[in-house]
């Protein structure tokens, strides 16, 4: 039986006090363990930021990226042995910014692996500037007037892209970001979990009391999640009343459903006893 003991390591956590960044990596690990999976059979990849560094602070396989780039290595090692869960984690500007043309694309291929996004709505690591979630009018270092862009919508953009599981936690509430995690994570297809993730540190709007008098859970709510336009809709409130959870699930073929290559034996399993790549380095030649 897995523990969440078993997925610490002696590496010296570097986030700063209070950031919520503490309670995703200890969701992260908690359902790992409630899932009976042990260190070998997960791999997390990362991109760059402070997000990016969580890869460090669990005992798992893990790859740390570059800034915007945790979804394609996360794709390659999916491919390679499909047999261990994949979650790939970085933040907002990571992965809603410079990695959006990847986010887009692995919703379509719906490839059955988990995407947590640590959302503060805030480039934390560089020091406070605007971010492709935060809320316009916001000032920042890099908007001191305020944002001029209307914020983008990664659940609206995650469901009409592709994705088949769609939802959003709070780092406030470590119970439920675990079972959605965990939900995420079990789903056969590619799960975006969204987090709230407050910035205590550049973000002084999106802070927990600010979350804690706005969210209330989807399941709640009586929301249904086979309903594409009904999550949409939701996807799309914001405001005095957030929502959180579920958004969007249904079934369908995953991308290594549809690879013959690897329905019987995962690529790093397959025998390369009488494999010559002679000819081919003759090409190099």
């Amino acid at each position: 039986m897995s523990t969440v003991m078993q997925f610490n390591n002696a590496n010296k956590i570097q986030w700063c006090p209070g950031c919520g960044d503490f309670a995703i990596l200890l969701a992260l690990k908690n359902a790992i363990a409630e899932m009976g999976l042990e260190n070998h059979q997960v791999c997390v990849a990362s991109g760059i930021g402070c997000s990016g560094k969580l890869p460090h602070y669990i005992k798992t396989y893990g790859f740390e990226s570059l800034h915007g780039r945790s979804l394609p290595p996360a794709t390659a090692i999916k491919l390679a042995n499909h047999e261990l869960t994949v979650f790939a984690v970085g933040g907002d500007g990571d992965g809603y910014g410079i990695g959006m043309g990847h986010f887009i694309h692995t919703c379509r291929r719906n490839l059955d692996m988990t995407y947590v996004v640590h959302n503060n709505q805030i480039y934390g690591l560089t020091t406070g500037q605007t971010s492709p979630t935060s809320q316009k009018g916001m000032k920042t270092k890099s908007t001191p007037h305020g944002a001029i862009e209307v914020p983008v919508d990664p659940l609206a953009l995650a469901i009409s892209a592709g994705a088949t599981f769609v939802a959003r936690g709070f780092s406030g509430d470590m119970k439920h970001l675990v079972s959605l995690i965990k939900q995420g994570a079990q789903h056969k297809g590619f799960a975006l979990i969204d987090v709230f993730q407050p910035c205590v540190t550049f973000n002084k709007i999106n802070t927990f009391k600010f979350f804690q008098e706005r969210v209330y859970k989807l399941e709640e709510a009586g929301h249904d999640p086979s309903s594409k336009m009904k999550a949409l809709e939701k996807s799309m409130e914001w405001g005095d009343r957030i929502p959180i959870g579920v958004f969007y699930k249904e079934e369908r073929s995953t991308y290594e459903d549809e690879l013959p290559q690897i329905a019987k034996v995962p690529l790093v399993k397959q025998p390369i006893d009488n494999i010559s790549i002679d000819k081919l380095m003759d090409e190099f030649y």
